[in-house]
């Protein structure tokens, strides 16, 4: 039988036999051919002169073998005008990925490019450079959180029909949990969209194989080849809430986070069309774009480069506390332990009785001396001292989100950015950095009843903390206040109409920033997730309740929407920035329709929305 006689049986044996049908990273192979253009093709990066293309291209024979292929840029999709041309080959090394930067382009320009590979071609893909010079408009789509369980990508094919100039992904691109676990049961059960490989992902070939579920999607696929890309990663490209040195979902028994971190940089590196570094796994991943005379783009690691821990209220939160006189028992102000040996002295969490209605502080020294929150007595509870954690720990000026490296590289690229006399700054990164307070909300508004019972305590301890004007989110910047001071007071030195860009949320909100002093320091707009999903799942609230409420626990909060997902459209002028939020109407059905919000606008000069 000849090789274009081959079933799909037979091809798949020959790959498990040689190069192994994991290779194929989920393609679905259904005839022979000399070789495969396995996950389409995508482009990012893009300078004034040159831009990055991404393909996978597998050997056709399944052998563990060297694939060359040629590259063409052409300015007419029958390539007729080719502007850029050259040789490339991959090999199981780079997973059989290939990153060309094509060079010798014209500024402003869209192009067509595609890969060729022994008379065999690839899909045809758009692209275009950066301008130079002054421009009147340029267009961004602003995108993250994409969950393949929670449902369809109804979001990137919007995207993908639209007229954009540049995306912008603002990470967790992918997710790295189990099957069955943050997915969507419709989703998993009766849309099939189910992960590979099954285990949460620990190695590399465990991220190379998530990454090429991924790229299967022919949404996923389609916006990639409509536009050029520009990616920083979040946390799930790693695991869940990482820092510089470990993560809420990593565990002594899941190996050494090292090894997981570089395993997860290099899949990143390999899969994902962005400039390679000479370190080979995109560290660090921080960098520039001019968008001609309009706009310098920054990109930021708020997440895995300089991130000291995250706190968290579980376990950073303090109890109110008394210290102790070992020796007589006795309760003592801190003028007086200051005058008593070390020894002598003993803080102890402090229990309060409401079994009156109102809390009675307990200071019996031997009553409470071995109390834990496990053998507490019905109805004395510890109460956190939220005073302390707010002149402690949230404003420590040691704690990091960027490393000082990267403060002080964005410092001196708002620094150049203003000398150079740009319209606008733009800093692309994860989360939010926008003041946002716990909302206040009654019994009735949380609809506790219809709430997941595992939510409830956490709602409830969300009520009390509210209570005390403590931030929504620890692992935003409202964790970091100290590094935000710092990035402000760069701002007001240098910041020349700056935009905020954020992602990890799954909501849409836009703030007008404001440092300490009340001053204006520019807007953000943090973009709704692409599927995974949002407030509405953990909080029964009604939207425009929550909205309410939050606004009301943050000033600097101008718009919100807490339950829907999509993602954001940036326009820049001259004369202002405009961002607008579109809305798909559900992720589970290949059948949607769009809604957009109101504008927000930004007028130069003005360093707020109107």
């Amino acid at each position: 039988m000849g090789k274009l006689g081959l079933n799909r049986r037979q091809l798949l044996q020959g790959f498990g036999a040689s190069l192994g049908v994991l290779a194929l990273r989920g393609f679905e192979v259904q005839a022979a051919s000399p070789v495969y253009f396995t996950h389409g093709i995508a482009s990012g990066d893009p300078l004034s002169d040159r831009v990055i293309l991404w393909t996978r291209l597998l050997p056709g024979n399944g052998q563990d073998e060297t694939v060359r292929c040629t590259w063409q840029v052409a300015i007419d999709p029958e390539f007729k005008q080719i502007r850029s041309t050259g040789e490339a080959s991959t090999s199981a090394q780079q997973d059989y990925c290939l990153k060309i930067d094509a060079a010798g382009l014209s500024a402003n320009q869209h192009y067509f490019y595609r890969f060729i590979a022994e008379g065999i071609t690839s899909p045809v893909g758009m692209t275009r450079t950066l301008p130079v010079g002054d421009i009147n408009e340029f267009r961004l789509g602003v995108c993250s959180c994409s969950n393949y369980p929670q449902g369809y990508f109804n979001v990137y094919r919007h995207m993908a029909n639209t007229d954009l100039d540049l995306v912008l992904h603002l990470g967790d691109y992918i997710y790295e949990y189990a099957e069955g676990v943050y997915a969507n049961a419709v989703a998993t059960d009766e849309l099939a969209r189910n992960v590979e490989p099954l285990n949460e992902i620990l190695s590399i070939e465990d991220y190379r194989m998530r990454y090429g579920l991924y790229r299967t999607d022919a949404d996923l696929q389609a916006v990639h080849a409509r536009h050029p890309f520009i990616c920083v990663w979040d946390d799930h490209e790693l695991a869940n809430d990482s820092w510089k040195d470990g993560a809420e979902n990593h565990n002594d028994g899941e190996g050494d986070f090292k090894a997981r971190l570089h395993s997860a940089r290099q899949a990143y590196h390999e899969w994902m069309p962005i400039r390679t570094t000479d370190l080979g796994d995109q560290a660090p991943i921080y960098r520039s774009f001019k968008l001609g005379n309009l706009a310098d783009l920054m990109m930021l690691d708020t997440r895995l480069h300089g991130r000291d821990r995250p706190l968290d209220y579980a376990a950073d939160l303090p109890m109110q506390s008394g210290l102790f006189n070992t020796l007589t028992a006795t309760l003592v102000s801190e003028e007086e332990g200051a005058l008593i040996p070390g020894q002598q002295l003993q803080r102890l969490n402090l229990p309060f009785d409401f079994s009156s209605g109102s809390p009675v502080a307990i200071t019996d020294y031997q009553r409470i001396k071995d109390l834990t929150s496990e053998t507490l007595p019905e109805g004395w509870y510890f109460l956190p001292d939220a005073e302390r954690f707010k002149t402690q720990a949230l404003i420590a000026p040691e704690r990091t989100l960027l490393g000082t490296d990267q403060e002080h590289w964005l410092d001196s690229e708002l620094q150049a950015s203003k000398a150079r006399g740009t319209t606008w700054q733009i800093l692309g990164q994860q989360v939010l950095i926008g003041k946002l307070g716990l909302p206040v909300l009654s019994d009735e508004e949380l609809k506790l009843e219809q709430t997941v019972p595992e939510y409830r305590p956490l709602l409830q301890m969300m009520q009390t903390l509210a209570k005390e004007s403590l931030p929504f989110n620890l692992d935003a910047w409202d964790g970091y206040a100290a590094c935000r001071d710092r990035v402000f007071t760069s701002l007001a030195k240098h910041g020349v109409n700056p935009v905020v860009l954020a992602g990890d949320t799954h909501n849409a909100w836009a703030f007008n920033l404001a440092d300490s002093a009340g001053q204006a320091m520019g807007v953000e707009i943090g973009t709704p997730g692409v599927n995974s999903p949002g407030l509405e799942t953990y909080l029964k609230t009604e939207p425009e309740v929550l909205g309410q409420a939050m606004r009301n626990a943050s000033p600097e909060l101008f718009a919100v929407d807490t339950a829907r997902r999509g993602w954001s459209e940036l326009v820049l002028t001259p004369k202002a920035a405009t961002n607008q939020w579109h809305f798909v109407s559900t992720v589970l059905d290949r059948a949607f329709t769009v809604s957009s919000g109101d504008k927000q606008v930004c007028r130069e000069g003005d360093k707020k929305f109107s």
